[in-house]
């Protein structure tokens, strides 16, 4: 896809919050510059394309009582990591289901996010993906400090980088 300079802006504001305002497209849509009819036909237009994939509300999990944060990488045999994994992703505490390259000193190739109200939650979670799948070989790393998550940012050439 080219790019024009609006698309840019247009890219790079949807990447964020939306405005806390009653009509937050007619917001987002001044800050553009724009219409919000132009705004709301360019979005569609994107999603017809493909090049929006989704639009969604991002749940602040840690501020409704989701602290424990846990990343359990599983050592999957390879002839079942497409199986394992889809099993792994059907389990709703899941957020994040993914493959990566495993090495002699570090086998694991299977990664899960995990979210819970506590640790021990984590770990149950853990035990019934592990029972599920009869994945026996994995660890689980806890979240200890969270430095930054928010969405990807796209187009942003001119923004001081902190």
């Amino acid at each position: 896809m080219e790019c024009s300079e609006l698309d840019k802006k247009i890219i790079n504001r949807l990447s964020g919050d939306l405005p806390s305002d009653m009509t937050p497209f007619a917001a987002l849509a001044g800050e553009i510059g724009i219409d919000e009819s132009d705004l709301l036909a360019t979005i569609e237009d994107y999603e017809k394309r493909e090049i929006l994939r989704r639009f969604a509300a991002v749940l602040a999990h840690r501020d409704v009582g989701f602290v424990a944060n846990a990343l359990a990488v599983w050592h999957v045999p390879e002839d079942s990591v497409v199986e394992t994994g889809e099993i792994m992703a059907g389990f709703d505490e899941v957020s994040h289901c993914y493959e990566r390259l495993s090495y002699p000193q570090w086998p694991y190739n299977i990664y899960t996010m995990i979210h819970g109200r506590d640790r021990e939650q984590c770990l149950d979670i853990v035990e019934r993906i592990s029972a599920a799948t009869g994945i026996r070989d994995y660890r689980v790393l806890f979240t200890l400090t969270e430095y930054k998550k928010r969405s990807m940012r796209y187009f942003t050439e001119g923004r001081p980088r902190i």
